[in-house]
């Protein structure tokens, strides 16, 4: 039985397929090719099952990026909850939740989805807001201006490590990607407070 005979049972298990399609077609294609009818075949449902979940593209990409930032939530809850050093937990788990992701579709597809946030007001908006709450939610441990700066950082380094090899005059694409790793592990041990 395919996932349409399935929709008016399950509707969740089939918004989910789409959004399953939709995260491997981006890693695969990238954001700019990411169309409705590939979804849709993707997902083995039609054109207008895709839209009775998601009214256009760009609701499906936010829907996809709500997922990601959903997953980050757990994750970063996870790792803060694992940490007993309060000074800088949100920041640490937050830096460390850039190396996480070993699945290379999984990185490719939140590559994509990032590189939409920074072209795209809508998206863009979604990341800001998620961010921007974590940050007043955790301002009594995360406030300081230093762990501001490793937070950008962070965000630097894991966005030069994706799109290397996007560069023109890239002569080792996973220069950066193969030391990505160091450089999260210094930037997690700058967030404890200092002794003094």
């Amino acid at each position: 039985m395919s996932l349409a005979h399935t929709r008016r049972k399950q509707p969740e298990l089939v918004r989910r397929a789409i959004l399953d399609c939709a995260n491997r077609l981006i890693a695969e294609r990238g954001a700019t090719d990411l169309s409705i009818q590939a979804v849709a075949d993707a997902a083995g449902v039609s054109k207008g099952g895709v839209f009775h979940h998601f009214p256009n593209r760009q609701a499906l990409i936010l829907a996809m990026l709500q997922d990601l930032l959903d997953q980050s939530d757990e994750r970063v809850e996870a790792l803060m909850a694992a940490d007993p050093v309060a000074h800088g937990r949100f920041t640490r788990a937050y830096v460390k939740l850039l190396r996480m992701d070993d699945d290379p579709e999984q990185i490719r597809t939140c590559t994509a989805l990032m590189q939409v946030t920074l072209f795209d007001p809508d998206t863009g908006t979604l990341w800001t807001n998620w961010l921007t709450d974590r940050l007043a939610r955790h301002a009594a441990t995360d406030s300081d201006p230093a762990l501001e700066v490793i937070r950008l950082a962070a965000d630097g380094a894991w966005l030069a490590a994706r799109t290397q090899d996007t560069l023109p005059d890239c002569d080792d694409p996973d220069l950066l990607r193969n030391r990505l790793p160091a450089l999260i592990e210094r930037l997690t041990a700058m967030t404890y407070p200092t002794p003094g």
